[in-house]
């Protein structure tokens, strides 16, 4: 019984023995399956990993798909924020470009170089206004450059449309004797000026007085009264209706247009005054006939600059910018000045050639005078059949001539749009001041003269 227990021992022992191995083959034949399985696997992982992430666009989460939606979102508004910014960037350098102007406009050192762009119109564009029976002395434009007032000898002022050349208003002129019932002037209008906002006209003639009218009804408003003679020159300060007048008694004064009120009186001048002109500072300038002077009038220091260099009566007077100025006289010169200098910084002997016989030949008086408002461009007249256009030199030094425009009688009075698109002469068959020629083939009226550029106009800033 012990032998066959022990021999049952053994043989289970055997048995285990076989059936571990037997365990074992196949474990291992199991693993290699599994091994096999794998590296077949990895072989095709790539295609799978490129399937799987083709999947996962397009089946996204509603998680991904708000992500990715914001991201779009803040992307756009980046943009935004970069087109504003760079919008802001380029209005505040024109507010700068702006600023600066101004402030070179105050010192006068501003000049726009815009001479050089300019066509010489076709006679043929050149438009005739007539209404006027005798010369035309004096003429304004308005604001929005929409109209143009002129007066005449006949005492009279029309009013103008720019655009169809068409009268729309007339402000008839009375006899002499007539001021008493007369609403209007009664004698020969010498200036005329408009305030910058056009809401006063005013109008000075050889009665000593002042008149001040609406210009949109043409309705009288009031007169100024104080000068001892005819008044010769007006201009309002810029921005303000602070009106300054000038007059044969040699005399300027100071009116406040809003109270109807007389403010002051500056004398210094040893002749009777033919001109005057002022921009946005609280001065004047002044031409004194034939005294041969031409003064800047300092209101609020209570002081004058005197300056000389025509050889004869200074007879027009008209400000480039608040530091320079131009001035023609009946020497037939014409002159740039600026307040810095006594003399002038460039003169033109015989601007408008001369007549007469040879040896007693004389120049040709120049009647008036116009400048654009900082720029390089200054306009003369004589009643030598043209109005001439010249170029300043850089600097206001040295005068060009440009071209010249047709033009049969004496221009009394020059004036240039505020934008530069047109210039109007005032003409007629008398010299302003006198009858000491007639040209009986002149046509009294006003003469619009289109100003055409090449190009965008240049600055320079001195």
């Amino acid at each position: 019984w012990t032998c066959g227990l022990a021999l049952r021992k053994r043989g289970r022992l055997d048995h285990n023995a076989d059936d571990g191995k037997g365990r074992s083959k196949k474990f291992n034949k199991r693993m290699d399956e599994e091994i096999s399985s794998d590296s077949e696997n990895e072989s095709a992982d790539p295609n799978r990993k490129q399937q799987e992430n083709e999947d996962d666009e397009i089946e996204e989460t509603p998680q991904e798909k708000k992500l990715r939606l914001a991201k779009l979102y803040l992307e756009q508004l980046r943009e935004e924020e970069d087109k504003r910014a760079e919008q802001e960037s380029f209005e505040a350098d024109l507010i700068a470009g702006r600023l600066q102007e101004d402030v070179l406009e105050q010192k006068g050192k501003l000049q726009r170089l815009i001479a050089n762009k300019l066509i010489a119109p076709d006679p043929a564009e050149v438009r005739l206004l007539r209404g006027h029976k005798l010369s035309v002395t004096c003429l304004v434009i308005t604001p929005d450059e929409k109209y143009i007032f002129s007066a005449s000898k006949d005492c009279s002022i029309i009013k103008w449309e720019v655009e169809g050349g068409k009268k729309v208003h007339k402000i008839a002129g009375g006899r002499k004797g007539t001021e008493a019932r007369h609403v209007g002037h009664t004698a020969h209008i010498l200036c005329m000026a408009i305030s910058s906002d056009g809401k006063y006209l005013a109008s000075g003639d050889m009665n000593k007085l002042i008149m001040i009218w609406d210009p949109v009804t043409c309705k009288h408003l009031y007169k100024l009264k104080g000068h001892r003679d005819a008044v010769s020159g007006l201009a309002f300060r810029r921005g303000t209706h602070t009106l300054y007048s000038a007059s044969h008694d040699r005399s300027i004064k100071v009116w406040s247009v809003d109270e109807n009120a007389y403010v002051e009186t500056l004398f210094g001048h040893q002749d009777m005054i033919t001109g005057l002109d002022c921009l946005s500072r609280e001065r004047c300038v002044t031409a004194g006939g034939r005294d041969r002077t031409v003064r800047v009038w300092k209101v609020a220091e209570e002081s004058q600059l005197v300056f000389h260099g025509h050889e004869g009566s200074i007879d027009c007077i008209q400000l480039i910018n608040e530091e320079h100025m131009v001035t023609g006289g009946d020497d037939g010169s014409i002159s740039v000045w600026t307040v810095n200098k006594k003399k002038p910084v460039s003169t033109v002997k015989q601007a408008h050639g001369s007549h007469g016989n040879t040896g007693l030949e004389q120049p040709y008086w120049v009647s008036s005078v116009a400048a654009l408002h900082n720029s390089d461009i200054v306009a003369s007249g004589s009643h030598n059949s043209a109005v001439q256009l010249w170029k300043c030199g850089q600097g206001f030094r040295g005068l060009e001539p440009l071209f010249s425009v047709p033009m049969i009688g004496f221009v009394n009075s020059l004036k240039f749009s505020n934008s530069g698109k047109f210039l109007v002469a005032g003409v007629g068959q008398e010299h302003r001041l006198g009858r000491w020629w007639r040209i009986k083939e002149a046509r009294n009226g006003l003469y619009i003269i289109p100003l055409k550029r090449q190009a965008q106009e240049q600055e320079v800033v001195l």
